[in-house]
């Protein structure tokens, strides 16, 4: 007779599951590299240099007339 082969996740007998601590990083998940966010689109670095751009004017403007 043979035996069957055991379901994904089931536990094999005689044999220990190995830990997390083992298993080899996947790419991009290794604790020593630093992990970085992807460059933000022209579209968003434009809006966000136009908020500042406003933001400079508004200042600069309301130092004038209430100043």
């Amino acid at each position: 007779m043979t035996a069957r082969e055991p379901a994904a996740g089931e536990a094999v007998p005689g044999r220990e599951l190995p830990s997390n601590a083992d298993a080899p990083a996947a790419s991009g998940d290794d604790p020593g590299q630093p992990r970085y966010e992807p460059a933000p689109g022209v579209g968003k670095l434009l809006l966000w240099v136009l908020l500042f751009v406003l933001a400079a004017v508004v200042v600069v403007v309301g130092g004038v007339y209430f100043g």
